[in-house]
């Protein structure tokens, strides 16, 4: 199976423009898989919900899923990448999985950070998206700091768990490795590179997009540049690495996970 990322400066409150650097930066390639960054349509950083509302699209029937279906088309495979949802008066920040005939699935981030609870709605379900016979687990950012979440995909038959992100830090590259091991699955993190500001915050994104196997090895890796990467993967073995590795269904069902939210203090 060949999967992928694409990360790249996302230019903030441009979706047309920001669709054209996937189309011409996917042209011609063929892969199964391709993640791109976490709000890659709109940038990440804005002062009020209403700024948000206004580039949210509806899922599946806005600009977006029907831009990626065409790419999708061309590549012969599905592309993950989260964007702003409209839903009634409500905004999620939701990742789409669009293959050659459309809409997949989609799935709303579940854990916002202080900032984005400022701007947007949490979702509260999860489970795999399966395409091209593979089940696929979605973590979007911040998401991938629970490690609930990842656990929870992969009891549900999880072999890769893609994440689309726009951070700065170094420890979020830690944690997303940390959730491969413990898990024994694929992860690809899309992380968006380049800088950008509100009234108040100014952050600098730092790319290092990867894909990392089952036992933490990292497959393909970005620095901190425009990168389109792929590796070539066998998602059987992350099944197969579970169900050898010391029981580890037996050993699950030692713990009873909560799915609860807790509010930061």
């Amino acid at each position: 199976m060949r999967v992928g990322f694409y990360q790249f400066d996302v230019r903030k409150a441009n979706p047309r423009a920001n669709l054209e650097q996937v189309a011409t930066a996917l042209a011609g390639q063929r892969f199964d898989l391709l993640v791109l960054p976490e709000l890659f349509t709109t940038g990440y950083l804005f002062d009020d919900p209403g700024e948000v509302a206004a580039l949210a699209e509806p899922i599946p029937g806005g600009e977006t899923c029907r831009a990626l279906s065409v790419i999708a088309a061309g590549s012969g495979g599905a592309i993950v990448g989260t964007l702003p949802e409209r839903d009634g008066d409500r905004v999620y920040n939701t990742a789409v999985v669009i293959g050659p005939s459309g809409w997949i699935g989609s799935q709303r981030k579940v854990h916002l950070s202080r900032y984005e609870k400022t701007l947007l709605q949490s979702g509260d379900d999860f489970e795999p998206i399966q395409i091209v016979g593979v089940r696929v687990g979605i973590i979007a950012c911040f998401d991938s700091w629970f490690p609930e979440m990842a656990r929870l995909l992969v009891r549900q038959g999880a072999q890769i768990l893609c994440q689309p992100a726009s951070f700065g830090g170094t420890m979020t590259l830690s944690v997303i490795r940390t959730r491969a091991v413990e898990n024994l699955v694929y992860t690809i993190t899309a992380n968006r590179i380049g800088r950008e500001r509100n009234r108040s915050i100014e952050a600098k994104f730092r790319g290092d997009s990867r894909i990392i196997g089952p036992g933490g090895e990292i497959l393909a890796a970005a620095g901190n540049e425009e990168a389109l990467a792929f590796a070539e993967i066998d998602p059987a073995l992350a099944l197969e690495k579970v169900n050898e590795m010391c029981d580890f269904p037996a050993e699950w069902a030692r713990y009873d996970v909560a799915r609860a939210k807790p509010e930061c203090p």
